[in-house]
């Protein structure tokens, strides 16, 4: 007998069963600072000034977060004098509209959300997929690789990866779309049968942060093919990529209204 055989049979079953039950792998990890901001002293920017990726602003006098450009690096959390923003582990950040990814008051009345694509029920048990790299570090490629290891073995929630987009279902974009991989992106979105959805994984692809001030860094996906599911992080981990998969078919809820987490 193989050892790595034996090793298979003593150690059992190492795949999870999340989101059923069970642990989601991400027990310690730091997810998107958590912001109240009626805890920010008036004038105070420490935190707007210290943010590399212009998340969070001063609009009217009044500060503001953009969670589709923050890449959860936590300098915020130890600049902020009064505690506004914290640490937490929120890292379901997957929305079906881009504002819902930038704070807004609950208090004050917000646009109604728009009506979401409909997932017929043949896909919501089986969605091909197909990845394109529109110019990212590989920090996400490092997660989509792991969506595949016996932990989270996404093929168990019939989803799989195919590298023709001809038989894809749902394009999953990383990377901020620099100018060298705008025509590729949307000769493979073209070359997608109907019906099809489009993932924006990562915050450079949702809102090109943090290299879009480059002279090669792209804007994210805005206003390059239409974006059904955004999904911020630096990168987003396994657990974020499969919730925002699952929310997409319907068997997920989505968790981040106008930039409140929910959990």
């Amino acid at each position: 007998m193989p050892l790595w055989t034996w090793f298979g049979l003593k150690a059992g079953r190492a795949t999870t069963t999340w989101p059923r039950s069970g642990p989601d792998g991400q027990e310690g990890g730091l997810g998107l600072p958590r912001f109240d901001p009626t805890r920010c002293k008036p004038q105070c920017e420490d935190c707007v000034v210290s943010c590399p990726t212009a998340a969070l602003y001063r609009d009217a006098l009044e500060p503001g977060l953009d969670y589709g450009r923050c890449i959860a690096c936590q300098i915020c959390v130890e600049t902020c004098p009064t505690g506004a923003l914290q640490a937490s582990s929120d890292w379901a950040f997957a929305t079906r509209e881009r504002n819902d990814l930038i704070w807004q008051d609950t208090n004050k009345n917000s646009p109604p959300p728009t009506a979401q694509t409909a997932i017929s029920k043949p896909l919501r048990k089986s969605l091909h997929v197909r990845h394109i790299d529109a110019g990212s570090c590989n920090g996400c490629e490092s997660e989509l690789s792991a969506l595949d290891n016996p932990f989270y073995n996404l093929h168990r929630l019939g989803i799989f990866f195919t590298p023709s987009p001809r038989f894809a279902d749902l394009l999953l974009i990383t990377g901020p779309v620099t100018a060298a991989m705008r025509d590729p992106l949307l000769a493979t979105f073209a070359a997608m049968p109907e019906p099809r959805f489009v993932l924006a994984a990562g915050t450079c692809a949702v809102s090109g942060a943090p290299v879009d001030g480059g002279y090669s860094g792209g804007h994210g996906l805005s206003g390059v093919v239409p974006v059904d599911i955004w999904l911020p992080g630096c990168p987003p981990n396994p657990a974020a990529l499969i919730h925002a998969l699952l929310m997409l078919l319907d068997r997920m809820p989505q968790r981040v209204h106008g930039g409140h987490y929910e959990p």
